[in-house]
């Protein structure tokens, strides 16, 4: 299962960064286009900081958290013993929207981000859409599907193991 995780993430990787060339061949920057009139616009634009317009041109703090954080994803896909679908739906998800970015960070220096939802003051991307959503997984399986006392002691157990 891990194996098809990767394979999934880089999909959606994939599909991230074609939606992105797509937006930036047919639409100059700062140019919208109606999608769905009065509630979805697509707008080009480059986001050179974080979600809601935070830590501007922090360019190279960015691409070091987030390339730790997919390590410690891609860990967690093949080490952590009690996945759920959402378990495995948030790591998927996450991992990806942060590849997806990631990549726009290191090749532009800046996140192309183009949905603008017209109730919504601020414009994101597919990446950040499968972020939010694996985030959403994450905390249904923290939730409904961790077993707090036994989860705890597996981690100890399996931190004991590798000690060893």
């Amino acid at each position: 299962m891990p194996f098809v995780c990767l394979f999934i993430s880089a999909s959606l990787v994939v599909i991230d960064q074609v939606i992105k060339y797509f937006i930036v061949e047919n639409l100059a920057k700062f140019e919208s286009t109606s999608v769905i009139g009065g509630f979805l616009d697509f707008k080009y634009i480059e986001n050179f900081g974080a979600g809601f317009g935070i830590l501007q041109n922090q360019r190279w703090f960015f691409i070091i958290v987030v390339s730790v954080i997919i390590v410690v994803i891609i860990f967690i896909i093949f080490k952590y013993k009690a996945h759920s679908f959402c378990s495995y739906a948030a790591a998927v998800l996450i991992l990806a929207g942060g590849a997806g970015n990631l990549v726009d960070r290191i090749a532009n220096g800046y996140v192309i981000d183009y949905i603008h939802v017209l109730f919504f003051p601020y414009i994101f991307n597919f990446a950040d859409c499968c972020v939010t959503i694996g985030a959403i997984f994450f905390i249904i399986h923290v939730l409904f599907f961790t077993n707090w006392k036994s989860e705890g002691k597996k981690l100890a157990d399996t931190a004991e193991e590798e000690m060893k």
